[in-house]
């Protein structure tokens, strides 16, 4: 299972990012336990360590102009089949892309990127436009 961004994934989404706000969708899984890439010693849960890349992030997005527009815990699952596989949802407004790309290439991203990766089983990354952005590329 994939938490990393692709070149290709990257790509296209250079390709088809839209003018104005980017908004992200995000659909998270955590690890029962955090895993360290350095190996340390940890009691933290998953969700605890994204978490602590959650509050270290949201600072960056919010200094950037830009907001969490909604975050939540999955509840039941009413249509589909399967396992709910999901342990939260949340979507971000970034107020560009230009901004999306100096978040991540910060040296404070970066920093806490570490709690990201240690806490994540699973995740799916969507950029979704907005009505106004639809409606921009029919007309």
């Amino acid at each position: 299972m994939s938490i990393q961004l692709r070149p290709e994934q990257l790509s296209r989404f250079m390709e088809n990012a839209p003018e104005g706000p980017i908004y992200m969708l995000n659909l998270l899984k955590f690890k029962e336990r955090a895993e360290y890439a350095d190996g340390r010693d940890t009691d933290l849960t998953g969700e605890q360590a994204y978490a602590l890349y959650g509050a270290g992030v949201g600072k960056l997005i919010a200094e950037l102009g830009g907001r969490m527009l909604f975050s939540g815990k999955m509840n039941v699952q009413l249509i589909g089949d399967g396992d709910l596989a999901w342990d939260t949802v949340g979507i971000v407004e970034y107020p560009s892309i230009e901004a999306f790309q100096k978040m991540t290439a910060s040296a404070e991203y970066q920093e806490v990127h570490v709690h990201r990766a240690a806490g994540l089983e699973h995740q799916l990354l969507i950029n979704c436009l907005s009505r106004e952005q639809v409606a921009a590329l029919v007309s």
